[in-house]
């Protein structure tokens, strides 16, 4: 794919589209344009090459975000979902630096990132606190 295009446009999606909108526009792209079942036109493979690499970029979470940041659009999606288990930095000022949790909620987005419910258990307790999306990090 050129440089110019933007993957968001060859599958004629907007950037907030949810990923059933992105599947959806996919299949029916896919399904219009594979050359095995429009033998006549020789455009079909050439289209299906770049509905193939914008699906994979919007697909792919990491690739999204990287291409929202390089298109100056905010971020759309979030770097972690419900259920994954994390880390608190240890440049956190929360009192659970370091602590191990599990996301507890969908996060939540206000205007400049993404907010995390975390759920920390230790003995004989368990918190849930808010931490912003660049204080976690995978395990």
């Amino acid at each position: 794919m050129s440089d110019k295009q933007d993957p968001y446009s060859v599958l004629g999606i907007s950037p907030d589209a949810s990923m059933d909108v992105i599947k959806h526009a996919y299949r029916r792209l896919a399904f219009q344009y594979h050359p095995d079942l429009h033998q006549t036109n020789v455009n079909t493979t050439v289209n299906m090459q770049m509905i193939n690499e914008a699906y994979a970029i919007i697909s792919d979470p990491v690739r999204r975000k990287e291409l929202d940041l390089l298109m100056r659009r905010p971020a759309v999606i979030a770097k972690y979902s419900r259920g994954i288990a994390v880390i608190i930095s240890s440049s956190s000022s929360s009192p659970y630096r370091n602590h191990v949790g599990v996301i507890d909620k969908e996060p939540v987005k206000d205007t400049f990132r993404f907010w995390y419910m975390i759920k920390i258990q230790g003995k004989g307790y368990s918190t849930v606190i808010r931490v912003p999306e660049e204080e976690v990090s995978a395990i």
